[in-house]
């Protein structure tokens, strides 16, 4: 799998140097300089993370680390690119997502950060985290856990707390915050199911599930359970429907008024 996808970036990326001259030298150091997807994604991320502190270099050397540890971070990657070609109508090719795309470059920023965080070293795991914040405009806490396929479309403003998890396959919109509701220490953020689609600019606060295929309407404010397969909205958030698929992630449909 991992082969076959690399070789397709590689001749979106030959399409691109044919076409826009004057992206040749930046297409060739991404992409067509590297033999692996791996490489690719550890060089693009690194140089869009370094900075006074760490250089890419440096911060590469921890990409690449984490990369041969766990070898599953590369195939999520690779799943999250998929994701926001099949989801998102604007995108025309996979190399789109790969080079150009804040929301899915900050979610493989997340999963170093995330590996850092697992292996004890917290203090780069923050680093990491920082980084992600001022770069992207994504505030991901390194200790939460996010699925494959995953989507954050636009992407600035998302906020993901400490204790929060992410499923497979979910899409999220811009503003959101998977928040706490105090000061509360211990499992206290959102857990949301596969299948979901978030709305741009919704909170969802406090350690509650959202549901299995679950919809949650732009602007919501989401403070208690919600059941599989619902499309909720409002402030405080209620039940107004259902969404007219199982996976409303994939459709990417926003109209609550339809279902």
């Amino acid at each position: 799998m991992v082969n076959t996808f690399w070789q397709q970036l590689k001749q979106d990326a030959q399409s691109v140097v044919q076409t826009e001259t004057l992206l040749a030298s930046y297409v060739h150091a991404c992409i067509l300089n590297h033999n692996n997807f791996a490489s690719s994604l550890s060089f693009i991320l690194a140089n869009k993370l370094r900075d006074d502190v760490m250089s890419a270099m440096a911060i590469r050397e921890i990409f690449d680390q984490a990369y041969q540890e766990v070898p599953s971070i590369v195939e999520s990657a690779i799943a999250d690119i998929k994701a926001v070609y099949l989801r998102d109508p604007a995108v025309r090719s996979l190399l789109t997502v790969l080079m150009y795309f804040k929301g899915f470059q900050s979610i493989q920023v997340h999963r170093l950060a995330n590996w850092l965080w697992q292996s004890k070293r917290f203090d780069l795991a923050l680093f990491i985290q920082s980084r992600n914040s001022e770069v992207f405009g994504v505030d991901i806490h390194p200790a939460a856990s996010i699925g494959k396929g995953v989507m954050f479309d636009h992407a600035t403003g998302i906020v993901v707390g400490e204790t929060a998890v992410v499923e497979d396959n979910v899409s999220i919109l811009q503003s959101v915050t998977l928040g706490g509701t105090g000061n509360e220490s211990g499992d206290r953020h959102p857990k949301i199911r596969e299948g979901v689609l978030i709305g741009s600019g919704a909170k969802i606060l406090g350690n509650i599930e959202i549901g299995r295929g679950t919809k949650v309407g732009a602007g919501s404010v989401v403070l208690d359970d919600v059941p599989e397969h619902v499309t909720v909205v409002g402030v405080p958030a209620k039940i107004v429907g259902k969404p007219s698929c199982s996976r409303p992630c994939e459709t990417m449909e926003q109209n609550v008024l339809e279902d």
